[in-house]
């Protein structure tokens, strides 16, 4: 398949175009990145849908739960079966897990609980470590689990730090790792700090070792002027950061982590802002 195509400008609330309340890139046909209109919700995070053979994994379920509102399944479904008129296969699985377990990402859970073939997975960590089958590593910390989307084999990282539940998910196929919120063009909230910066270390050796290109998280606040964030709260935003992050970006990041020396207080960089507790 063609490498993903990640050059897009989201509607942002800034453009004058009307905003729907579901944002759809297809960056390569089996590889989907929607996202929730700003206008429904401040958060406008982005949810990933990764399609198999056999199931499908959806990653996140956005920040407002009424359907009427944010049509999540219904756009998921809409994928799906377009995804299945030229890939038929009875039985096509559905696992909605999220980057962590913070309101803004499970929201949606709902609209799926009763969906056929599908799993929602729970919200706490021995819920989530069991369903992905990560177990602590030989040197007693978290290990890593996996998922076949059939063809489609995924590695799952726990990576706490900014939530206990927080895990990347790393895709060979794409040489992409979706990093939820501990790392995006935006604030980086941070309720352990050595818990964090161990998880942007591990993220770092993955990236060098496995030949990662492209570190997709769940936010944009960061603006298209280094060291300048949206406010919070805003449901407008003039100008946005590109959503993919480099692995350059990524030592940055962890070079600015390791100088703010765990002080809790906003420490700003180009691009990112780090808010540790």
């Amino acid at each position: 398949m063609p490498a993903l195509d990640l050059d897009v400008v989201w509607n942002s609330g800034a453009s004058g175009v009307p905003e729907p309340p579901v944002q759809v890139h297809r960056a390569r046909a089996d590889t989907v990145v929607l996202r929730q209109g700003i206008a429904t919700h401040f958060e406008a995070p982005f949810l990933y849908l990764l399609l198999g053979s056999r199931r499908a994994l959806l990653l996140d379920t956005g920040a407002v739960a009424d359907p009427a509102a944010f049509p999540v399944r219904e756009t998921v479904d809409g994928l799906l079966a377009e995804w299945l008129t030229e890939h038929p296969h009875p039985g096509y699985g559905l696992v909605v897990a999220h980057t962590h377990a913070h309101g803004d990402h499970v929201a949606g859970d709902a609209q799926f609980h009763d969906r056929p073939s599908t799993v929602v997975v729970g919200h706490d960590v021995a819920a989530v470590h069991a369903f992905f089958g990560i177990e602590p590593s030989a040197d007693g910390r978290n290990g890593s689990g996996r998922l076949d989307l059939g063809g489609r084999d995924l590695a799952v990282l726990p990576i706490p730090g900014h939530h206990p539940t927080s895990i990347a998910v790393h895709d060979p196929a794409t040489r992409t790792v979706l990093t939820g919120d501990t790392l995006y063009p935006g604030r980086l909230y941070v309720d352990d700090f050595p818990a964090f910066s161990r998880s942007l270390a591990r993220l770092q050796r993955l990236v060098r070792d496995a030949g990662v290109e492209h570190l997709l998280g769940a936010h944009v606040e960061m603006s298209d002027v280094a060291g300048v964030d949206h406010p919070r709260g805003s449901t407008r935003h003039d100008g946005e950061a590109p959503l993919p992050m480099t692995p350059a970006q990524l030592d940055a990041v962890v070079a600015a982590a390791a100088s703010t020396g765990g002080v809790p207080g906003r420490h700003v960089f180009d691009d990112v802002a780090i808010w540790i507790d």
